[in-house]
């Protein structure tokens, strides 16, 4: 169905309910609202067409090769979650990712480009990494062993996991002191793995190049052109020894920090060969920042990202390059994060808008560091049972579709937003975030089928519009198209995530009031929804997350 004809089936639906609203929603600042405070706001909701498209599996989470002594300030959170060490045979490991169904998992980091495939090309002894402070990276290089790839790939084969592996991009170059890496990258060890990957019959559905090597660099910079080279390289190898094999992996670099005018020359020149060209985010500063939840629970903050997404979707509209972007690693705090804030419900807040702004600017797959390891992990590094994040995760991988529709708040400032097509059912799902610590905000939703609304960084010109039409009287109408014909038979599904005791530095997450948790054979808890009457209002208690799916809303956009 085109989209014209969706638009006149949706105006024209057999069994509608009209809303006329007044625009005449409160507007306090949930700051000045005073303790208890109850509020109204509107999510607005553009349902002709959908302003991005994600991947299916689009939640994606990490695996490094970090070494037990990997430590920062004096902290040291890593333990064994190392590609190189991690108990494969946890049964919470194993369900956890296996509730995805599946989960794609990137193996790589900053130790990536120190490893050594311990493959035939290979004639020196394949040992650990060994903490150095004169390296690069404060540690020797490392090695993978045959028979370890060989364990990890039966377990993803186990899993139903799917595989992104990071190559050592640095192999063959020259570091000069100014970080500098020179020469064209020595493939013949990547070239023996990938071989012996194939022979084995082990399923990898991307190979990516280097590690945080592109723009400035972190420790190490490769030129955006020598590093365009390379990528073309891996693809010409990728392509000839896959020959006969379909689907094909995917070509993926650079894995690094978003710097305009390098990222613009190399997908220049990656025209045909890059499938996807991916960055990373940390725009929270270092773990050891004091001010790392004042900036989770500041809009203005959060907003700024939106300015990296929005720039490289314009170089990618601009190129001739068929490649799609993907966010490849993103802990939010550098050197591991930090311990009860990192791995805590606060960083939901953080983790879940970064979600919704990622989907909004067309990325098709989000990378979360890590999956266990350091302290970011969606698992706990010691115990493996999941943190608050790894459940924020399970929920969007299961309500929120591919389809992203464009939405905005008025209301409250601390209201964030965000909209899908509804995954694998009809309808949408909503995503609201209150990031204020004492108002209660009761929403309603309006779907706006005859105009654009702005994106959430543009918020504040919305709230001059709403204030205009509430002081000029100006009504308008619209229409909303239910499956159904009686209101009382009309039920929304919630999902209200808090923390435990209403502390935001728990490690408890409660879903509808009730704690999440695996049970003694480590399954993965139900996650079960409220049912509400449609007619009612949204509400979004202080400090809170919910997820609203809607099946009854039929939008053009989502058919």
């Amino acid at each position: 169905m085109n989209l014209k004809m969706g638009s006149l089936f949706w105006q024209m639906g057999l069994c509608f309910w009209v809303f006329v609203f007044g625009y005449s929603f409160s507007t306090v600042n949930a700051d000045t609202a005073g303790g208890g405070a109850n509020v109204e706001g509107t999510v607005f909701i553009d349902g002709k067409a959908h302003i991005g498209k994600i991947d299916n599996d689009f939640v994606c989470a990490t695996l490094d090769w970090w070494p037990p002594e990997k430590c920062d300030y004096g902290t040291c959170s890593w333990g064994h979650a190392s590609l190189l060490n991690l108990d494969l045979n946890n049964k919470i490991l194993l369900n956890a990712i296996k509730a995805f169904t599946p989960l794609k998992l990137r193996l790589g980091g900053t130790l990536q480009d120190k490893v050594i495939y311990d493959t035939e090309d290979h004639r020196l002894p394949c040992t650990h990494f060994v903490n150095d402070t004169s390296q690069l990276f404060g540690f020797t290089q490392g090695c993978l062993p045959l028979y370890r790839w060989d364990e990890l790939n039966t377990f993803f084969k186990n899993s139903g996991a799917v595989i992104i592996f990071g190559l050592n991009a640095l192999s063959g170059r020259s570091i000069r002191r100014d970080g500098s890496a020179v020469g064209a990258w020595d493939s013949r060890n990547a070239e023996s793995l990938i071989r012996y990957t194939v022979k084995k019959g082990y399923h990898i559905s991307a190979w990516e190049l280097g590690n945080e090597l592109s723009g400035s660099g972190v420790g190490a910079r490769v030129a955006a052109n020598q590093y365009a080279s390379d990528t073309i390289s891996l693809r010409n190898l990728v392509q000839d020894i896959y020959s006969g094999v379909e689907p094909k992996p995917q070509i993926i670099a650079p894995g690094g920090f978003f710097d305009q005018n390098w990222f613009k020359e190399f997908l220049d020149k990656t025209t045909k060969s890059l499938d996807v060209i991916t960055h990373h985010i940390y725009n929270l500063g270092p773990g050891v920042d004091t001010h790392l939840i004042a900036k989770i629970l500041d809009p203005s903050y959060l907003d700024g990202e939106a300015n990296t997404f929005s720039r490289l979707q314009s170089i990618i509209n601009s190129s001739t390059s068929s490649a799609t972007s993907w966010v490849g690693e993103a802990g939010g705090a550098y050197n591991s994060g930090r311990n009860l804030v990192t791995n805590a419900f606060v960083f939901s807040f953080w983790y879940l808008d970064q979600l919704g702004m990622a989907s909004a600017y067309d990325t098709k797959t989000y990378c979360r560091q890590t999956l266990i390891g350091g302290n970011y992990g969606l698992l706990n590094t010691n115990t493996f049972v999941p943190n608050p994040d790894y459940y924020s995760a399970l929920l969007w991988h299961r309500l929120m579709g591919r389809n992203v529709l464009s939405t905005s708040f008025s209301g409250p400032k601390k209201i964030r937003a965000y909209a899908h097509c509804a995954k694998q059912s009809q309808g949408i799902t909503l995503l609201l975030i209150n990031l204020d610590n004492s108002t209660t905000v009761e929403a309603k939703v309006a779907f706006n089928g005859t105009s654009t609304l702005q994106h959430k960084h543009k918020l504040h010109r919305l709230h001059r519009l709403h204030k205009y039409r509430h002081r000029h009287r100006i009504h308008r109408t619209k229409v909303i198209r239910f499956e159904g014909s009686k209101t009382s038979e009309m039920e929304r599904e919630e999902y209200h995530l808090t923390a435990k005791d209403g502390n935001l530095h728990s490690q408890t997450m409660l879903l509808n009031g009730n704690i999440l948790t695996v049970n003694a054979s480590g399954d993965i808890p139900p996650l079960e929804p409220l049912n509400v009457n449609s007619s009612s209002p949204i509400t979004i208690a202080p400090f809170s997350i919910v997820f609203v799916h809607m099946p009854s809303v039929v939008l053009p956009a989502c058919r």
